[in-house]
């Protein structure tokens, strides 16, 4: 897949970043072309289209010089092409702090220092006693409970120093961030400081004084506190420039204790350092039990203590290797794309240095590697990794006093040790992040070694959000849920190790409990916490409640997916115990027919839509038993969408159903076929090619029976008429069969002679299958009609040697040539190449089926923006087929939610200009076919459609757009998926609901010159609109079912009948557009060449008047008569013509 070359961004939010590290927005500017530039021939034909570069012949066989020799010796080295070196580059041009501004930030430092030890003293007073503090400064810290032993004073920083990725060179833009390290003096702290939050309560008086100070200062044009990193325990104080600078930098402070402050013995994962007398206000128990280790109490002072050290490692590693500092940079934009290094919790910037560090330090990684050879290095290491069971460690010292991995691995699910041996990089890094690391670092490496052209944009490039990303999505919230989850859950040592923080103290343990539950659905679980924003120094710091949302995202296995049972172990077995604690009431004895008797969960879901949305009964039944969290707080975002591809009177099928009752019957049909006797020639195939054959109709058929009463009898052709009293009867669209028979002899080799013989075939077909099926069957030259089971099948008798007769020609001198027709290449795609894509397309359906939904929402919402009829049936499913047989970056979806998502974005990025869209059906492409492929593809490209789909079957033409879109069809359908997705996610991402889902699919009609209001009487499918109807007409359909001895009314569309004529009859004029499921409007565009006055002509005088313009006549439309001849033509079906003349001229 090709990349759109404008609009690529790199997304991401600014915020909570590891201490060591600056968080940046995104990694890209707005509206930046892809960083593969290719230079175009002045002049070229066609606008905005690659073209090769063109050199002189002394250019083209100049010697190579040594400089251009060895450049090519690194890239063949280093990278595996040239085009990705260049790639690279680019990028680490984009991200790179520039000289200029970085001379700007050092002197905002030097000044930042001057004004920080200018700061006044402040005299020692009980930590309790806070009144000396002035009114306009908060402490930014949760001070629960309040009493606290200890003194306090303020005196200027012993030491100020930048730590950080500023320092290492590693930052990157746009919005960069500086820490700085205080280091406060040892007269401020005590010995016993590391006790019951005394060294965090200095720590934000602190930080508190420090604000009140600086916000006095005109140096700076904002002072606001945030958290460090998430960390409720740990604020620090953002200080920007005046004027404007203001976005040139953001400074962080973090006060730290001299380094050798704490001894570290007394902060290892096993100690106790937050008494539970004291936090729960209870006197301890007095039967001698121990107190409950606070690990992460204890990590977040030593975080503090090994500042500086950190950043000597780093520098002594990273020094003056670029390809090592290159590789950072990489791999904090690939984090950043994925939102994995967000908030409490994330994997940041700072981890993955530190991990460099780390393979280097272990020869894993070389400091001569260029910065791809880093990033193929650290995610290869990540994939293969588990840190969750088997920790790594810097520490090289034998010291017998240090805890072991072990013991950290009891205490931390993921763990990292820096230098020291007792601090645990990882210590915030939740199990579940890490699992999505490594998966993300699998996906990543499959990706590189695929070596496709596009892997550094789908790698890099490619935005991954969390609800493009997962399947499904849920929100927990109000937060404050979570506090009775920790009640319920009985979590009092993580409440007191958190200091309060009741969400990270639930994460854990309610991810643990879903994993368990969802069990064999589920291939991932990850979680989004949104960061902390940034606050005034006059207010209060922000509760755990106000910390947004807990976000949920399920990656979903569809093999297990849909299944009903839980099947748990034997009712004699100990597991049995645990199967019934986990899932309460639901668990129930069951006997199955091996004999066994078991203990089974049996879910609520007969439609294929209901068992897509088990996950949400297991996570509402587990979250509810276990943590005392109610349905109503967990919003659930897995089938909104499925509305809208839901029948007339289903609320609970999106069809897939009655799409698989209509291809049984068509498998039935089949076998009659292929068992007919008397027929001259055996049947040799019988091929669906229908939409519904493929799983990807919008909205399916379902078996009709109609009601004499709306229709008039021919009783000689055993048919339905539509009363012209009665309203439009129902839409039944047959659905095509293509029956080739067997070659012979005796098959004639005129064209004409052929077509007749196929009609005398189409007569025996339709008498046999009446004869021996008795079933109901009406006979053309060109199709049989079938009635079975209530579905219409329109039968082709086809002969495979009739394309070839149509292609020959015959020369005066009696050669024969072949040469393509119309009629021949319209013959071979409807009996060769559509029967054959139906077929592979069917295939795909049952590896994924999601495919089905994702295929139909997208058809759905194309034909709702009216541009439907500009966009082959084929054409779309095609498109929709890419996302699962070439989802890079992404896994192939489980959802049509996510599957509809991703469409969006394919269909608004994709550079349908420069590149083809390969859809490798049954993967019968090579990677060397692609490639001739697209190079085929650039030297064709004028001759080729706007946009071009490439198949096995079909590796040159495109057959499934010849005839549309138009370029400025696509690029308006580009613009409505660019608008349309950020819409769609943002109310998917929304807590409270998502709203009025519909809003996206309803069409602008504000870009039409005139709109013809259609009545809804008339028109068959109104209940398959948009915004459904609450009443409508009948439509002469029983609702009891049962056999139909008459053939019903077959595609009669009175909308579609009428744009037939004003198309026939104005469309050298202007443009009709229309959404044919249940649309009451149809757009009228006038052409922009319509309204240029032409000379007069007899010819040309259909829809014109003649004016005098210069002397001269002319013709120009006459648009009242046209607008009148609207009406007059759709009498009976028109209810309106508004003509918007402001959006025209005469």
């Amino acid at each position: 897949m090709g990349p759109a070359p404008a609009g690529t961004q790199l997304r991401g939010a600014a915020g909570e970043s590891e201490v060591m590290e600056p968080s940046m927005e995104g990694t890209g500017k707005e509206g930046k072309k892809e960083s593969s530039k290719k230079r175009t021939v002045a002049g070229s034909p066609v606008e905005g289209l690659l073209q090769p570069v063109k050199l002189s012949r002394a250019e083209l066989y100049k010697e190579p010089t040594s400089e251009e020799l060895n450049h090519l010796r690194e890239t063949e080295n280093l990278f595996h092409s040239s085009l990705l070196r260049l790639q690279v580059e680019e990028l680490l041009k984009e991200v790179r702090l520039s000289e200029k501004k970085k001379e700007r930030i050092d002197a905002f430092l030097r000044k930042v220092n001057q004004r920080i030890m200018r700061v006044p003293s402040t005299p020692e007073t009980e930590l309790t006693n806070q009144a000396w503090l002035p009114a306009g400064v908060q402490v930014p810290l949760h001070q629960v409970p309040y009493t606290v032993k200890g003194c306090f004073r303020f005196l200027p920083p012993a030491q100020v120093t930048v730590v950080g990725s500023y320092l290492l060179g590693t930052c990157i833009r746009p919005d960069i961030n500086v820490d700085v390290a205080l280091t406060m003096p040892r007269e401020i702290l005590q010995d016993k400081d590391g006790l019951n939050q005394r060294y965090f309560r200095k720590r934000a008086l602190y930080l508190a004084h420090l604000a009140y100070h600086l916000a006095q200062d005109p140096l700076f044009g904002s002072v606001r506190f945030s958290y460090t990193n998430g960390c409720h325990l740990k604020p620090s104080l953002l200080l920007r420039p005046h004027g404007r600078d203001e976005r040139l930098v953001t400074v962080r402070l973090h006060p730290c204790p001299p380094p050798d402050f704490f001894r570290p013995c007394r902060l290892l994962p096993s100690k106790n350092n937050v008494r539970s007398a004291w936090y729960r206000g209870q006197s301890p128990p007095g039967d001698g039990s121990p107190e409950p280790p606070t690990p992460h109490y204890n990590t977040w002072i030593l975080q503090d203590t090994a500042l500086e050290s950190h950043v000597q490692l780093l520098s002594t590693m990273l020094g003056s290797a670029l390809g090592l500092k290159d590789g950072v940079a990489l791999l904090k934009v690939w984090l950043r794309q994925r939102e994995l290094d967000k908030g409490l919790g994330g994997f940041s910037g700072f981890l993955v240095s530190m991990l460099v560090a780390f393979l280097v330090s272990t020869r894993k990684i070389h400091t001569t590697m260029s910065g791809y050879q880093v990033l193929r290095s650290v995610l290869q290491f990540l994939a293969t990794t588990d840190l969750t069971s088997n920790g790594i460690s810097l520490c090289l010292s034998s010291d017998p006093s240090l805890p072991a991995l072990a013991d950290f691995h009891r205490s931390f699910p993921v763990v990292f040790l820096d230098i020291s041996g007792c601090l645990n990089l990882c210590a915030d890094v939740t199990a579940s992040t890490y699992h999505q690391v490594q998966h993300e670092a699998r996906l990543s490496m499959v990706l590189l070694d695929s070596k496709a052209d596009d892997g550094f944009q789908l790698l890099l490039m490619t935005p991954k959000p969390m609800i493009r990303a997962f399947d499904h999505v849920l929100h927990l919230c109000p937060l404050s849920r979570l506090q009775a989850a920790c009640h319920r859950l009985k979590l009092w040592p993580e409440l007191q190790d958190h200091g309060g923080d009741y969400v990270s103290a639930a994460l854990g343990p309610l991810t643990t409990l879903l994993e368990q539950g969802l069990g064999s659905r589920l291939h991932l679980l990850a979680h989004s916490r949104p960061p902390v924003s940034e606050w005034v120094i006059s207010q209060d710091p922000p509760k755990h409640r106000d910390s947004g949302t807990l976000t949920l995202g399920l990656l979903l296995r569809p093999e297990g997916l849909t299944s009903v049972l839980e099947l748990g172990p034997e009712a004699d077995q100990p597991e049995a115990a645990d199967f019934r604690q986990l899932w309460g009431s639901r668990s129930e004895l069951r006997r199955f027919q091996d004999g066994a008797i078991r203990e089974a969960v049996v879910w609520e879901a007969v439609s294929m839509s209901q068992k897509r949305l088990i996950p949400h009964q297991v996570v509402t039944h587990l979250l509810a038993l276990h943590a005392d969290i109610p349905d109503t707080c967990v919003h659930y975002m897995g089938g909104h969408l499925d509305a809208l591809i839901q029948g007339l009177k289903e609320n609970s099928s999106t069809g897939e159903e009655a799409l698989a009752a209509a291809v049984r019957s068509y498998d039935d049909l089949s076998r009659l076929m292929w068992g007919l006797e008397g027929l001259p020639l055996t049947v040799s195939a019988v091929q669906g090619a229908h939409p519904v054959l493929r799983y990807t109709e919008v909205f399916p058929p379902t078996p009709v029976r109609p009601a004499y009463s709306f229709h008039e009898h021919l009783r000689e052709r055993a048919s339905l008429l539509p009363r012209p009293d009665k309203p439009c009867p129902a839409y039944v669209e047959p659905m095509t069969v293509v029956c080739h028979l067997e070659g012979s002899g005796q098959w004639p080799q005129d064209a004409e002679a052929i077509r007749r013989v196929r009609a005398a075939f189409q007569l025996r077909l339709a008498e046999l299958l009446t004869q021996q099926h008795g079933l109901q069957c009406r006979a053309t030259a060109t199709h049989t009609d079938v009635l079975k089971d209530g579905f219409v099948f329109r039968i082709h008798v086809a002969y495979q040697r009739e394309p070839q007769v149509l292609k020959e020609r015959r020369s005066p001198e009696g050669m024969i040539s072949l040469r393509d027709t119309p009629a021949s290449l319209r013959l071979e795609r409807d009996t060769r190449q559509l029967p054959l894509l139906t077929s592979a397309l069917h295939g795909l359906q049952q590896q994924h089926p999601a495919f089905s939904g994702v295929a139909r929402l997208a058809k759905r919402w194309v034909r709702a923006q009216l541009l439907g009829e500009e966009f082959t049936d084929e054409s779309l499913d095609l498109v929709a087929a890419a996302l699962f047989l070439h989802p890079e970056p992404f896994t192939p979806p489980s959802s049509p939610q996510v599957g509809f998502l991703r469409f969006l974005f394919l269909v608004s990025t994709f550079d349908w200009k420069n590149n083809p869209l390969i859809v490798n059906l049954n993967s019968e492409l090579t990677v060397e076919e692609q490639v001739e492929i697209c190079r085929g593809f650039l030297a064709t490209r004028t001759q080729l459609p706007v946009m071009v789909i490439v198949t096995p079957q079909d590796r040159k033409s495109s057959i499934w757009t010849q005839d549309g879109p138009s370029p400025q069809i696509l690029q308006q359908l580009m613009v409505l998926a660019a608008e349309a997705l950020p819409v769609l996610e943002k109310q998917l991402m929304d807590p409270r609901g998502p709203g009025d889902i519909r809003i996206v699919f309803r069409p602008p009609l504000d870009m039409y010159d005139v709109l013809i209001h259609l009545s809804p009487r008339h028109i068959p499918r109104h209940r398959q609109a948009v915004d459904s109807p609450a009443a409508s007409f009948c439509r002469g359909l029983l609702s009891e079912p049962g056999p139909s001895s008459l053939m019903p009314v077959l595609g009669y569309d009175p909308p579609q009948l009428y744009l037939a004529q004003l198309r026939e009859a104005f469309g050298d004029l202007a443009l009709f557009f229309y959404d044919q499921h249940g649309g009451e409007v149809i757009g009228v565009l006038w052409k922009p060449t319509s309204f240029q006055p032409q000379p007069f002509k007899a010819s040309s005088t259909k829809g014109r008047m003649m004016v005098s313009q210069g002397g001269e006549l002319v013709m120009v439309p006459n648009v009242e008569a046209i607008l009148e001849d609207f009406a007059i033509l759709g009498e009976g079906l028109v209810q309106a013509v508004e003509a918007r003349s402001e959006r025209w001229t005469v």
